[in-house]
């Protein structure tokens, strides 16, 4: 059975600043008593971490899953000269067992600390040649290549995907081999360890198997930035650098491997390959292990909600569903894969949240980049966005702005709508979907199938209206915070948020700078019309007037944020104000606000302006500044400044990095440079998906 493509309508087409969106109710992700107990939470000891050799690892995926049929066993991919492993059409499988291609006199970079802790390896194993070899593909876990046995092999998964909104076709792995599953000792949590740059596959298509040094470096710094701010993504381990590699792209330019992990690296295009070719035993079997090994068990999946058709009165979703447990009336009954496609999208639209509140674009979101577990994955021309423009896209090939900032959310619904198509048997066959004959034969004729689409299509629908609300709650929860808000009010979204980014967008002002500087302003320094018009300058680049930013004039934009200044003082001191704070030296009652509340005490507001440095970055791996370590690192020959760039990275939300009481010692010319105004000419870069 084939399930038609739902209809354009039915996609989620999301409003300039999301102003027709009704609210939801406010629950502040970065609380302020959450943020008071991490930092009391940070001063206890970090783990110290295991060898390499002794982190547990596993091959779940490959145990489980179907292998290519041209290679039965790992010894039977180990036996082929690797030169004849090559592009070609795989059937039937999930993956294909090939091993790294041998790298001569590689040399590692950098590796991320944050990394090594989170996967469980002690920091002094990336000093071992073990680590080095390992960390390229040139020593090879769980096999013995004397003996051709072992527990496991490395793997590249088959995948296809829609780009650009057409089918590809057959995509896959074409550079990216996993080596294996590791569990962090002391978590408990598994990752899947990959080499992306790592050789040929049989998913290389035209391509070479390997990866520039430009783009390694690009994802090594923004896999780790985006965890540190809270992002969901894949993570980086460690940087290596391969002098005998030359690869062409525009040019001829240098080779590397990054590691990255994640807890799972399949994506959406995973189950796209397998619609395409009517693969309804391998969609229903792979869709399985997701929910079972992925998310370890179908009762880890969220429940229908009350009412689907208003997911803002159901915050929070129940969990604890019984696997083989139906819910819901006849027309929408739903089974335990609608409960997976449900975890899915929601997963799906907290990320594509917290990228608009936080400005960051990935550049190409086909669906073989949109992740199951709802992590940024894939990074070829991402950027932060810098002045802010709702139709920027960073990549230079998107000629018709389809991955642009303001469409993202739109096209990560049209992506999980593919999904769903992908899963529609599963979702639409409610009640009957374990019934022994759906599951050999499926559905016999157009008639049987009406009602089953139909189903279908309704659960995509409603789910449609929880990614909405999901979204637009996370969304407002970040932006709420990035504002130092603590509560929320209907009347926030139009007065600040919109009035806000219109401003920005008018004016050209850079988006994070914006609310880092406004984290330092003092509310009783914007008690006047005056004193707010005087501190808006600070908003402003200092080369504004002599650039084409400058459509308004400084004086009257100026003007513009002391009004919106108004209105978000109001708002901190409804939220921050209060009497009992200021103990003997209390406002008299003529110094309250109009509304009741008094002014923030001076102790208030400090905790105010910790608070919102602690969800604003001071530092964000712009274009501009990625540009200058690349050249620095590839023309300079310079190792140091990817470990500086990658601790400003882990650490994003200080005001300083050296001489910050820690021991830590960089380059404070530097971090002050990368954290100042942008660049005329490093402004709103785009790049090219060459990676």
């Amino acid at each position: 059975m084939r399930f038609r493509t739902l209809a354009a309508s039915r996609c989620l087409a999301v409003a300039q600043h999301f102003r027709n969106f009704q609210t939801q109710p406010f629950q502040a992700c970065y609380s302020y008593s959450a943020m008071t107990a991490s930092s009391a939470n940070n001063s206890s000891s970090e783990p110290q971490g295991t060898t390499l050799a002794d982190l547990p690892k596993s091959w779940h995926l490959t145990s489980s899953l179907p292998h290519d049929p041209q290679y039965p066993t790992p010894a039977d991919s180990h036996k082929t000269p690797r030169d004849e492993i090559g592009p070609r059409q795989v059937r039937g499988a999930i993956f294909t067992w090939v091993r790294p291609e041998l790298q001569k006199d590689p040399e590692l970079l950098a590796v991320s600390p944050a990394a090594m802790r989170d996967i469980g390896l002690s920091m002094s194993e990336a000093e071992t040649e073990e680590f080095r070899e390992t960390v390229v593909g040139n020593k090879l876990w769980g096999w013995d290549s004397e003996n051709l046995t072992g527990p496991g092999y490395p793997w590249a998964q088959c995948y296809g995907g829609f780009q650009f909104g057409d089918w590809a076709g057959q995509l896959g792995d074409g550079r990216a081999i996993s080596l294996f599953e590791s569990t962090n000792p002391q978590t408990g949590v598994r990752y899947e360890i990959q080499l992306k740059g790592a050789g040929m596959t049989p998913y290389s298509r035209f391509a070479d198997g390997k990866a520039v040094l430009r783009s390694s470096i690009r994802e090594f710094i923004v896999s780790e930035a985006l965890n540190a701010l809270g992002i969901p993504s894949t993570r980086a381990l460690a940087l290596s650098l391969l002098p005998h590699s030359r690869v062409r792209r525009e040019t001829i330019e240098p080779g590397a491997i990054v590691v990255r992990f994640a807890q799972s690296l399949i994506r959406l295009g995973n189950f796209d390959i397998l619609r395409a070719r009517g693969d309804r035993a391998l969609t229903r079997k792979l869709a399985s292990y997701v929910a079972e090994d992925i998310y370890r068990g179908w009762d880890k999946l969220p429940a229908r909600l009350d009412n689907p058709e208003t997911p803002a009165e159901t915050p929070e979703v129940k969990r604890g569903v019984p696997k083989d447990e139906i819910q819901g009336p006849p027309e929408s009954e739903e089974n335990r894969f609608t409960r997976l496609y449900r975890e899915i999208v929601r997963r799906n639209a907290l990320t594509v949240a917290r990228w608009q509140a936080y400005g960051f674009m990935n550049g190409v979101l086909n669906t073989d980049n949109t992740s199951i577990l709802g992590l940024s994955i894939d990074f070829g021309p991402f950027a932060f966005m810098d002045n802010f423009d709702p139709q920027y896209t960073p990549n230079h090939d998107d000629h018709l702005l389809r991955y642009s900032y303001r469409n993202q959310p739109t096209i990560i619904w049209w992506n999980l709508v593919r999904l769903g198509e992908a899963l529609g048997e599963l979702l639409g066959a409610g009640s009957t979907v374990d019934d022994p004959s759906f599951i050999e034969n499926g559905l016999k004729d157009e008639k049987a199938a009406e009602p089953i689409i139909a189903r279908a299509e309704k659960i995509i629908t409603q789910i449609g209206e929880e990614y909405k609300s999901v979204f637009l709650a996370e969304y407002k929860r970040l932006v709420g915070a990035r504002l130092g808000l603590l509560t929320h009010k209907e009347s926030d979204f139009d007065q600040l948020f919109s009035n806000l980014f219109d401003i920005m967008s008018d004016l050209s002002l850079d988006f994070n700078h914006f609310f880092r500087r406004l984290s330092d302003i003092p509310i009783h320094s914007i008690d006047t019309e005056e004193s707010r018009i005087y501190h808006a300058k600070v908003f402003f680049p200092k080369d504004y007037a002599s650039t084409t930013l400058a459509t308004v004039s400084q004086s009257d934009g100026q003007k513009k944020i002391a009004e919106w200044l108004a209105a978000w003082r109001t708002r901190i001191i409804q939220d921050w104000g209060s009497i009992q704070d200021w103990g003997s030296s209390s406002p008299d009652a003529e110094s309250k606000s109009e509304n009741g509340s008094s002014p923030v005490s001076p102790q208030r507001d400090q905790e105010r302006i910790k608070y919102m440095k602690s969800v604003n970055p001071n530092f964000v791996p712009r274009g501009w500044i990625l540009d200058e370590i690349i050249k620095r690192v590839e023309k300079g020959g310079e190792r140091d400044v990817l470990k500086r760039v990658m601790h400003m990275a882990l650490n994003p939300f200080q005001d300083t990095w050296t001489g910050d009481g820690s021991g830590y010692q960089g380059d404070a010319e530097e971090e002050s440079r990368w954290v100042g105004d942008v660049p005329t000419m490093g402004r709103g870069m785009q790049c090219s998906c060459s990676s």
